[in-house]
């Protein structure tokens, strides 16, 4: 693309087939949750908790680069469907820690095989190989743009 003009021709751009290819797998996994009656947020956060937990909101907010107020909510409905309960925190008695009830646990391993099913379905195609170097590529780019993001952020917004 040196040398020629610059001209915004979307297909041409990483970011297109970035942010195209990311909605889709998304939605697939979205897709392949659902009959579960999970999102992918949703999934992440049990996950989460079910590798590290119990973690407090703010933890699990930092984890998912997700604001406090969209985590307060999904905690909330999460734990309203029982699949995520709360104590509180022995180290601060103003706040709670959340974990993975029974009910949740159940279903792990189905959570993990629908991403994991979806993760085959979009590297279909794909040799190990190959898909081992999309990974590294992808990668390259999210850290050049983190580098480049960096000096733009305002103190309050950066991590």
């Amino acid at each position: 693309m040196e040398g020629e003009e610059e001209r915004w021709v979307p297909e041409r751009y990483v970011a297109f087939w970035i942010n195209s290819s990311s909605r889709k797998v998304i939605r697939l996994h979205e897709l392949r949750l659902r009959p579960l009656g999970l999102s992918m947020a949703n999934a992440a956060v049990l996950l989460t908790l079910a590798e590290g937990g119990p973690l407090s909101q703010k933890d699990l907010t930092r984890l998912a680069r997700v604001e406090q107020p969209t985590m307060a909510e999904m905690l909330s409905r999460m734990e309203r469907d029982g699949l995520v309960c709360r104590q509180r925190n022995p180290r601060d008695r103003r706040g709670s820690l959340f974990s993975v009830t029974d009910l949740a646990r159940e279903h792990l391993d189905l959570v993990r095989e629908a991403l994991v099913q979806g993760e085959r379905d979009a590297l279909s195609g794909l040799t190990g190989e190959e898909a081992e170097q999309l990974i590294r590529l992808l990668r390259r780019v999210a850290d050049n743009v983190d580098r480049a993001a960096a000096p733009l952020q305002s103190p309050e917004r950066k991590g």
